[in-house]
């Protein structure tokens, strides 16, 4: 059996295990009994996030209790109403006060973070305690940020359960919520000590939360852009699938060297995560937070995205008609009835503006760079590129 596995020093006491090191990242293949498989872990990563540690855990199954919880002796497990079955499952689980909170992105709000918090506060939970927040990119989202602020920052575990939070909202620290009707114009950077992600879970996920993880994962190949023509032999999501396996260590692995690299998103290459994420967020608010999948949007966006790079000379047009042309093989709607003037005014109030100018992300041949428009014809190409 596995007694422990660790970064950097490698312990497992199984003479059937096989293991190769690649960059930060430990792949696991075990020839185990498949009662085994059950609980092995598949891929180990361990990132310093501005001097926070964090370790992402790939395994087939919800981790379990014991597991998250070994170093604390008080603890709160947080869901919302589609992922409260899951949280339950955490073996163990039953005896860890739990917080439920409404699903979806109307409820990402300071209503919810208050929920959360006075939980924490009606069990009696110390700033020693954890945070265990099982759900999609709301939950990790809001969780983070509540964990952030109780008491001045209390401990912090993530089990993303769908694959936009697996490969995107639970890496990296980034926090917060929604407000004013803009997204997530309020947070905090917080990483997670641990991220366990369970595939397992995506067995029961909709097609539309596939699309939507599937778009960060599209984002994050075309700025590593060394997994880019792998996606386009993934032909169906299928949770099973080593290629998609593949893609979700890759999408992780980037996004963390990235964040290492710059924590706080404070002019290094962090910002370019947010490829396609200004027209998205945009859009977002103007059809209304949470009529929309934040991958779907962010599809859309990136298509905006080359369309810009296009008209600025730094999006070849080959390399826009590549990117296209994959977005819309998996399904993605390229075109929304939106109003112009109400995009725009979105973005506008969008965070990631500096000195009062419109920032974008927009691929470059090797992968993406940062502009910023402000001057009236600049604006001009921006109402082109939203036909």
């Amino acid at each position: 059996m596995i007694q422990r596995a660790c970064f950097g020093r490698l312990r497992i006491l199984c003479p059937q295990a096989v293991y190769s090191l690649k960059g930060d990242t430990l792949l696991f293949f075990f020839r185990f009994l498949p009662e085994l498989r059950e609980i092995c872990i598949k891929i180990f990563m361990n990132f310093i996030f501005g001097g926070y540690k964090s370790n992402v855990i790939v395994s087939k199954g919800i981790p379990s209790i014991d597991s998250i919880t070994n170093k604390f002796d008080n603890a709160l497990i947080i869901a919302d109403e589609n992922t409260a079955g899951i949280a339950s499952k955490i073996c163990g689980g039953n005896y860890i006060p739990h917080c439920v909170i409404k699903s979806g992105e109307e409820n990402k709000t300071w209503r919810s973070v208050e929920t959360i918090l006075s939980s924490a506060v009606t069990n009696k939970l110390g700033r020693d305690c954890i945070f265990i927040a099982a759900g999609g990119g709301v939950i990790c989202d809001i969780s983070a940020f509540a964990a952030s602020v109780y008491m001045r920052g209390c401990n912090l575990a993530l089990v993303p359960t769908t694959l936009l939070a697996m490969v995107d909202a639970s890496v990296g620290g980034k926090t917060g919520f929604d407000f004013c009707g803009i997204k997530n114009l309020a947070g905090t950077f917080y990483p997670a000590e641990n991220i366990y992600i369970p595939v397992d879970c995506l067995s029961s996920l909709p097609q539309r939360e596939w699309k939507s993880g599937f778009a960060e994962i599209i984002k994050t190949a075309i700025l590593a852009n060394d997994f880019f023509d792998q996606l386009d032999g993934i032909s169906s999501f299928d949770y099973k699938s080593d290629a998609l396996l593949s893609c979700i260590e890759k999408a992780v692995a980037y996004k963390g060297k990235i964040v290492t690299e710059d924590p706080r998103e404070s002019g290094g290459r962090r910002i370019l995560l947010n490829l396609g994420h200004t027209f998205a967020h945009a859009l977002e608010s103007v059809l209304g937070l949470g009529n929309i999948s934040h991958g779907e949007a962010v599809a859309w966006g990136i298509i905006r995205a080359c369309r810009l790079g296009v008209k600025l000379g730094i999006t070849g047009e080959s390399r826009a008609k590549k990117i296209t042309g994959l977005i819309k093989k998996f399904g993605y709607e390229s075109e929304y009835n939106c109003d112009k003037a109400a995009l725009i005014g979105f973005m506008k109030n969008d965070k990631k503006k500096r000195d009062g100018k419109l920032a974008f992300i927009v691929p470059d041949e090797k992968s993406a760079a940062a502009v910023t428009l402000e001057k009236e014809n600049d604006l001009k190409i921006l109402e082109e590129i939203l036909v």
